[in-house]
């Protein structure tokens, strides 16, 4: 097997381009949405909160498929929502964006929303004792104080986004040279029997896998600033 040679091909480097593209945008959106969600989480209970908390965590304990399927329902020409936008969404670059985002925004949510239930509460509480606003509050006591917690739950919905297969099959469409993300181009070389390009395919990811897997270990770190 050439491995570099088939690195260098286009049936791997477009693929490739394409998940770091997604996994950068999708990157930021968790970075944004997941903060300001796990700290509504955290505010006091209501029916609104409880809903935002169901759809959240429903791609935790929902198959993935099944996510996507209810996704397209949704967003598809003739959905409830896709039939009033502009663009189309399914099969395209901002499906595969939806995709991942959707899997991997409840592990963010949930990491930024234990930390702020934590100890930092009483930090909260004692800013607002000596007169400090929510956003003041916010900004300069609760997101320093869970820093690690946020960089944590970032990483694990990367790397959740990164192996993201079952809403992106339904919301991207497998599209060659379009879609096809790292993770459904090695189902889409097993299934053609190209087995070498796969182990190239599959060789990528487990480095994308390490690096956060280092990146994590260190965040768990106790001599972590």
């Amino acid at each position: 097997m050439d491995f570099v040679a088939i690195l260098s091909e286009q049936q791997t480097t477009a693929p490739l381009y394409l998940t770091v593209k997604t996994l950068g945008l999708v990157g930021l959106l968790h970075l944004v949405s997941g903060v300001l969600l796990g700290y509504y989480l955290t505010s006091k209970k209501s029916m609104m909160r409880s809903v935002v908390d169901f759809l959240v965590t429903l791609p935790l304990v929902f198959p993935p498929i099944a996510t996507g399927f209810v996704l397209l329902m949704l967003l598809g020409r003739s959905g409830l929502i896709g039939h009033a936008l502009p663009v189309d969404i399914v099969f395209s670059f901002t499906g595969v964006v939806i995709a991942s985002f959707v899997a991997g925004l409840p592990l963010m949510v949930k990491s930024v929303e234990t930390a702020l239930r934590g100890d930092v509460r009483r930090l909260a509480e004692l800013a607002h004792v000596l007169g400090k606003s929510d956003w003041e509050t916010f900004w300069l006591v609760l997101l320093p104080n869970i820093r690690r917690s946020i960089a944590t739950g970032w990483f694990l919905a990367l790397g959740r986004g990164l192996g993201e297969v079952g809403i992106t099959l339904m919301l991207g469409g497998n599209i060659i040279g379009k879609t096809n993300t790292l993770s459904l181009e090695i189902y889409n070389a097993v299934f053609s029997g190209e087995f070498d390009r796969a182990v190239v395919l599959a060789s990528i990811l487990a480095v994308f896998s390490c690096i956060i897997f280092i990146a994590l270990k260190k965040l768990s770190s106790p001599n972590l600033i």
